[in-house]
């Protein structure tokens, strides 16, 4: 996705960083340009708002439950995989996290 307007951060890049941000899983100087590039880009800002609707409503509807530690292990790998392949960001590490309210 790309909303046609200059940025220093391309919207798709930002978009696919989109669960880093809201899981505050970026370091500091990242989590800057990411929130510089959504206050810009109002198409962003309103994808930003569904996915952090996404997760509230994830975390209300499954926060009770525990992903059992192999289907997280297979899905850090598979996160890897699939960023691999398509040459995205460099991942140092995957959490998951289950979120409780």
């Amino acid at each position: 996705m790309n909303c046609g307007e200059p940025h220093d951060t391309d919207c798709s890049e930002v978009l696919s960083e989109v669960w880093l941000f809201l899981d505050q899983e970026c370091d500091v100087k990242r989590k800057e340009l990411l929130q510089k590039h959504l206050e810009e880009c109002h198409p962003c800002l309103e994808q930003y708002g569904i996915e952090e609707h996404l997760k509230m409503l994830l975390a209300r509807k499954c926060g009770g439950e525990h992903a059992p530690e192999t289907l997280k292990e297979r899905l850090r790998a598979r996160i890897h995989e699939t960023l691999a392949q398509h040459g995205a960001v460099e991942v140092r590490s995957t959490t998951i996290k289950v979120v409780e309210e």
